[in-house]
């Protein structure tokens, strides 16, 4: 079975010198450690993310601290640094994002229900991985019709991985508008940190969200699967090199999120990385269907 790595080839330099990266992140007001925060050095594939006590480390090329790290993290300004100062002072703060909270339903009496983007894990046809640098890889969610409507339940289907041999990988769940100018993901509309464990022995993992009372713009939303490239997700992967004919290994990150084609061109799948959202393209081999992470979306309609 293939696997899409969501990742580009780069040059390496296999002499370079190598240094250990680490350090905390804080909560500017609190002085509290954040954890799951995803830190990407910008213009290459290295990355890393802070565990559940605020810590972060990674071994990177000498080179590397003349660069630029893009740091993120659910509920908070996304700050950019110089990797030279992150590795002497070892520490940065992050500032918790303002925004305005919009009406909370926490109950409503709905009418009905629709799933949109129906799964069954007969018609997975191969996965996402992750390697080098975290992603979050997201799905668009049009509205159609007048109805109000809000999200209820999230579903995310998943690849078996032989390779990964721990019972269980975390991942972030996200929601997100859609910006009017560039139709790319834009505010979360999720204000809270949500980790979802995934069980290796199953093949999804559902989320309600219906006590959140999510309106869904009429611009549609983007559901969002957020890789965190902690110690108990790390595992290696081995594979004979078509070039070389050699075995070759390299670090990768669970959970292997599971893909499929699909006819309507309505979803439509972007992945965000050092610091940017692009579109994720891949069709059919008759040029039909576009390949999507198979997420599945339950709506509840007045």
């Amino acid at each position: 079975m293939r696997y899409l790595l969501l990742f580009f080839l780069c040059t390496v330099h296999l002499n370079a010198q190598e240094v250990l990266f680490e350090g905390h992140v804080y909560d500017k007001n609190t002085q509290a450690p954040i954890p799951y925060v995803n830190l990407s050095f910008l213009n290459t594939l290295k990355g890393t993310s802070t565990d559940e006590k605020g810590h972060f480390f990674l071994d990177i090329p000498s080179t590397h601290l003349e660069k630029q790290v893009h740091i993120s993290s659910l509920g908070y300004n996304d700050t950019i640094v110089s990797a030279k100062v992150l590795y002497k002072s070892k520490r940065i703060e992050m500032v918790e994002e303002s925004f305005e909270l919009d009406e909370v339903v926490v109950s409503k009496d709905l009418g009905n229900s629709d799933v949109l983007n129906p799964v069954n894990s007969y018609s997975l046809t191969s996965g996402f991985s992750s390697s080098s640098t975290p992603w979050v890889l997201a799905l668009y969610f049009p509205n159609i019709g007048a109805q109000e409507k809000y999200v209820d339940k999230v579903t995310v289907f998943l690849q078996k991985n032989k390779s990964f041999k721990r019972s269980s990988s975390k991942f972030r769940i996200r929601i997100y508008d859609v910006d009017n100018a560039t139709k790319k993901p834009n505010r979360d509309l999720l204000r809270k940190s949500i980790i979802l464990e995934s069980d290796t022995a199953e093949d999804f993992v559902t989320i309600d969200l219906s006590a959140f009372g999510i309106k869904i713009p009429q611009t549609g939303i983007y559901i969002g699967l957020e890789w965190l490239f902690v110690p108990s997700n790390w595992y290696v992967n081995r594979y004979k090199n078509q070039l070389t004919n050699k075995m070759e290994v390299e670090d990768r990150f669970a959970p292997t999120f599971g893909g499929l084609y699909n006819k309507n061109q309505n979803f439509k799948a972007m992945v965000y990385g050092m610091g940017q959202w692009t579109d994720f393209m891949v069709k059919s081999r008759d040029r039909t269907q576009n390949f999507i992470p198979a997420i599945s979306l339950k709506i509840s309609k007045e």
